[in-house]
């Protein structure tokens, strides 16, 4: 049992009146449904608190008669005595001030819960890890645990009146790709969306995520994630697309004076935008959530955080569980940072190998796509149909097969490979 110093006396009073008032009307715990047992320094109270949460959890009473007979049940009648439990109860003269009480709990706790993690995480400075990132997340998993486990609270429609009608009356904010027919048909990039983009191979993923970054750039900052091509091959393929001078020939540097000068305006103007770019493979989640807090702290807002691809980053499997739900808690986190940093979170999705029998792909043909499928609020698959053709390059297929706010729909893309570029084409291939 943890002893209780003089500098705890007014810990050890908050925790008997916040136990007292449950004895005298046990209503009060749902008023303090934010108190977890571990807030609790003394060990005794923790276990009557644990305790008193079964029985309300059973629809059982909660008093100092029931409390009792569940320590007489598991002969633990020497952890605590009756006299103790009615001491509770006499400690406690109103339930008035409980929450009062239970605020003086949760916070004394958590001080004590930054002391002992400044701890740890100095006993963690000292071990070995293959990675400075794999320290990171060591550490921002124990800071994780130090917030406390908020439980949601039901409001009224009366409650809620103000925050609704202000809500009314903010225009809402949509982020354009500068591809016009999908910007028109779904108002752009939503925020607040976890957008999944699957293509088969050679359909264009990566050039169409770096041409949308040109077009979602203009309205605030894109961090963009790219583990398979570095820095300079993204900015090539980005070249490309605004000057027309084709990939092939940037990438082996054969450029004449005017193409030097054509690229020097079109960097100028990329340079202008908030972009980021870092060219690392396996990151993480909990590097990516850390990055964006830092520059939603600078810029204020961020567009869009942008990942290629979600299957190669360094996902950890606990144990005993499959790959297909570590990545459903890689994408359910993805959709938790696109919430609360107000921005869209795009990620890039393998195929599975059974797609390619199939004309046109399905959400069942998305690589572990259980989680994903249930996280995503859009879906799309560029694929490409034998049957449609166009003499002025290839004909890709974007069809978004998930849509929670806009429903589903088609476009006809025509890509220009050489020069990495997309351009909408009419729905109809007859026009």
């Amino acid at each position: 049992m943890h002893s209780i110093g003089e500098h705890d006396f007014q810990t050890d009073q908050a925790e008997q009146a916040v136990l007292g008032g449950v004895f005298l009307d046990s209503n009060v715990l749902d008023e303090i449904v934010f108190l977890e047992d571990r807030d609790f320094i003394n060990e005794k109270h923790q276990q009557i608190y644990r305790v008193m949460r079964w029985l309300e959890e059973k629809n059982k009473p909660v008093d100092i008669a029931t409390v009792a007979e569940m320590y007489v049940q598991h002969n633990k009648l020497n952890n605590v005595s009756i006299s103790y439990l009615t001491q509770l109860a006499e400690s406690c003269p109103s339930v008035a001030n409980v929450k009062y009480y239970a605020d003086i709990v949760r916070s004394k706790a958590l001080r004590r819960r930054g002391e002992t993690l400044g701890y740890q995480i100095s006993a963690l400075s000292r071990e070995d890890y293959e990675s400075d990132e794999e320290y990171f997340s060591a550490v921002e998993s124990l800071v994780a645990d130090l917030r406390p486990q908020e439980n949601g609270k039901m409001k009224s429609f009366a409650e809620t009146r103000q925050d609704y009608f202000k809500h009314l009356i903010t225009k809402a904010e949509f982020i354009p790709t500068g591809f016009k027919q999908f910007d028109e048909w779904a108002n752009g990039l939503w925020r607040g969306w976890l957008f999944i983009s699957a293509g088969r191979p050679s359909a264009g993923k990566t050039a169409m995520l770096i041409q949308r970054i040109i077009g979602v750039a203009q309205n605030g900052p894109v961090l963009l994630y790219s583990q398979e091509m570095d820095e300079n091959q993204i900015k090539d393929r980005m070249i490309s697309n605004l000057t027309g001078i084709p990939y092939g020939r940037i990438k082996k540097k054969n450029l004449s004076v005017k193409e030097y000068a054509m690229i020097e305006e079109a960097y100028e103007k990329v340079e202008s935008l908030p972009i980021h770019i870092q060219d690392s493979a396996g990151i993480t989640i909990e590097e990516i959530r850390a990055t964006a807090k830092r520059f939603k702290r600078k810029y204020g807002k961020l567009s869009m955080i942008a990942v290629d691809y979600l299957q190669i980053m360094k996902i950890t499997q606990k144990k005993g569980e499959t790959r297909s739900q570590a990545i459903g808690n890689v994408t359910r986190e993805a959709k938790q940072i696109a919430r609360k940093m107000n921005c869209c979170f795009m990620m890039l999705s393998q195929m599975t190998r059974e797609s390619e029998n199939f004309k046109k792909p399905q959400l069942s043909h998305l690589k572990e796509s259980g989680s994903i499928e249930q996280d995503a609020d859009t879906i799309e698959f560029l694929w490409h149909d034998p049957s449609d053709t166009d003499k002025n390059g290839k004909v890709v297929q974007q069809f978004i097969a998930k849509g929670r706010d806009t429903g589903i729909n088609e476009f006809r893309l025509l890509f220009r490979g050489w020069k990495q570029q997309f351009e909408e084409l009419p729905r109809d291939k007859t026009k």
